[in-house]
């Protein structure tokens, strides 16, 4: 068994066990002002990141190790979309650096496939990042109008019935 990569593994299994519950929680709250486009990219996000976490769990029981179902951190609760962006922005770039550190720590291991592993996740860490980035640049570009806009769209689709409340 590599053992050492098991607690890697566990580490990232933690981590994005914590992004399910954070981008989850931003999803809620978007959805609740108005916000479709951005509640549905973190629900997306959210999404990609359970299917991270069976990958993980995955690969932690093939290694006969034992998968550790927490969080690595409580969910923050703020609904300020500003606040929401840049945390999530954070959380995406320290999980791909992370992830590259550990895929070469299961190199050095003769972990290949932890490697690998670890290597896909920080494909995905970085696209998110790169969205989150995009979404911050384009409030930071249109202002509250950028929002504006999401709740504009909402009340169309409403008052078109494409959308039920």
């Amino acid at each position: 068994m590599h053992k050492e990569s098991v607690v890697l593994l566990n580490k990232a299994l933690a981590d994005e066990m914590t992004a399910v519950h954070q981008y989850m929680y931003f999803h809620f709250h978007c959805d609740d002002q108005g916000y479709d486009l951005l509640a549905s990219l973190f629900k997306r996000t959210a999404i990609e990141e359970m299917i991270h976490v069976e990958k993980l769990a995955e690969r932690i029981l093939f290694l006969k190790g034992d998968v550790e179902m927490k969080t690595s951190a409580k969910t923050q609760k703020f609904v300020d979309v500003k606040s929401m962006l840049q945390l999530a922005a954070k959380m995406e770039e320290e999980s791909a650096r992370d992830y590259n550190l550990w895929a070469n720590e299961c190199s050095s291991k003769a972990d290949s496939i932890s490697k690998k592993l670890f290597e896909e996740l920080v494909s995905d860490e970085e696209r998110h990042f790169d969205q989150y980035d995009i979404e911050l640049a384009n409030l930071d570009k249109f202002g509250e109008n950028y929002l504006a806009l999401q709740s504009i769209e909402r009340s169309k689709s409403i008052a078109s019935g494409l959308r039920k409340e």
